[in-house]
């Protein structure tokens, strides 16, 4: 094994397949063979790859995902929408969404001890049960008119959302350790189907129960949550071990969240998965109760914000093996920049979808870059611990997001949206400026 200090080949990337320093092992191929471009070892490092990516719980998390996102996606689609309907004020329209998202931070940390208790088939279960009843709930607030009734439904589908965020984590555990970043890129690929299915599900379920708009969608989105807990309950828990059958020292909580190694991923994502709730949450009331577009072409714009969101998944593990994940998060940052200029060109359909696209690929670059590092940032005994921080501190600052972005929409409009989403990105940038520079020093002194 190559000790610490030895120089590495061409680019600064390891020639070994072991594990190296947690701030910069995933800036390295993961094949020895790879690296030295033979076509055997090539072909050998390709099989090595797909053998890990077609475990049993890969294909179980993935069909769980395109579940999970076609509810999700349903319920985005209508959430400001119907709340504007049922709300007894248009400030508060988008308040059951905003609780979905609150519902999602406050089940972080309960799902993530949940788990490390029962195991992560008996935990995603249960937050599929949870979902089931969040979406019972809605479906019978639509048929008796209640604002407050869906309000609760959208805390019972949030709390349920916070258990299937924990896939990437558990798909990451699954397989070889330096290969997490193509797992999670494949369960987010699951995604692609639910952005498909999820709005069409939006749109057509509301004239399925007589005298109730959308109340079929919200049986369409129960029936999804009882598949996904049937294949959840499947899944194999020999890789995901609770802290006591791990190894590694568990550090005081103030310790292990301090260190910039474990900052740099929890901020990218936090502001990723943040900025694009609040702008997404504001783009369809913008779009069909500000600018008159129909429904359908709001939920057109939903369905190419969530594909741009999942299929750049098609490459990015590739992108973060390639050029490290730091810097794919700063690539993702700048798109973000670019998705706010193109919300300023007009208010025409072909804005908000391009726009909201941009939106989409700067959040996939961000979040898969944040969890791959997260993977690194803490020993093993400490992964459920990491995993409820990282998962509390992204969902939470989209809960801001979510909350404020009704308020601001209705007060001030779209333009005080994309301007508000400024400030955190630029934060973002220069923080991870400072990331990849530290990262090439760190590499010239090797």
């Amino acid at each position: 094994m190559r000790a610490r200090g030895q120089k590495t080949g061409e680019g600064g990337a390891s020639a070994t397949c072991d594990r190296s320093d947690h701030e910069n092992r995933y800036n390295h191929m993961t094949c020895k063979e790879f690296l030295h471009g033979t076509k055997r070892s090539g072909e050998k490092c390709g099989l090595t790859i797909l053998a890990e990516l077609l475990k049993r719980n890969i294909a179980i998390l993935l069909v769980a995902q395109m579940v999970a996102i076609t509810a999700t996606i349903s319920l985005v689609t209508l959430g400001g929408i119907v709340g504007r309907v049922l709300a007894p004020s248009p400030a508060l329209s988008t308040l059951p969404l905003s609780l979905f998202v609150v519902g999602t931070a406050m089940g972080t940390v309960p799902a993530a001890w949940l788990m490390s208790k029962v195991g992560r088939a008996r935990g995603f279960g249960c937050g599929a049960a949870c979902g089931l009843v969040g979406a019972l709930v809605s479906m019978a607030a639509m048929s008796v008119s209640s604002f407050p009734l869906f309000c609760v439904g959208g805390v019972l589908v949030g709390l349920s959302t916070a258990f299937s965020q924990q896939y990437r984590f558990a798909a990451a555990e699954s397989v070889a350790e330096p290969y997490a970043a193509q797992a999670v890129s494949v369960i987010l690929l699951g995604s692609i189907a639910g952005a498909l299915l999820g709005p069409e599900l939006a749109v057509r379920g509301e004239t399925w129960v007589a005298d109730a708009p959308f109340a079929g969608t919200f049986l369409g989105i129960a029936a999804c949550y009882v598949v996904a807990g049937a294949l959840l309950l499947m899944l194999g828990d020999r890789g995901t071990q609770t802290p006591t059958q791990t190894s590694g020292e568990i550090r005081p909580l103030r310790r292990m969240v301090s260190r910039w190694v474990f900052v740099v991923p929890v901020l990218g994502a936090a502001v990723g998965q943040g900025v694009m709730v609040f702008v997404m949450t504001a783009a369809p009331l913008a779009m069909h109760v500000a600018d008159g577009h129909s429904l359908s072409a709001a939920a057109a714009v939903v369905q190419a914000h969530v594909l741009a969101m999942y299929i750049p998944s098609l490459f990015t593990g590739a992108l973060i093996t390639r050029f490290g994940a730091r810097t794919i998060m700063l690539v993702g940052t700048g798109v973000f920049l670019v998705m706010v200029a193109l919300g300023f060109l007009g208010r025409e359909v072909i804005h908000y979808g391009a726009s909201m696209v941009a939106l989409g690929v700067g959040w996939n670059f961000l979040f898969i870059g944040g969890t791959t590092l997260l993977a690194g940032a803490h020993h093993p005994a400490e992964r459920f611990r990491a995993q409820a921080v990282n998962d509390f501190s992204v969902f939470g600052l989209s809960a801001i997001g979510s909350l404020s972005a009704g308020v601001v929409i209705q007060v001030y409009g779209w333009d005080a949206v994309l301007w508000a989403s400024v400030a955190p990105i630029l934060v973002t940038i220069a923080v991870l400026v400072r990331a990849v520079a530290s990262d090439k020093a760190s590499t010239r002194s090797s």
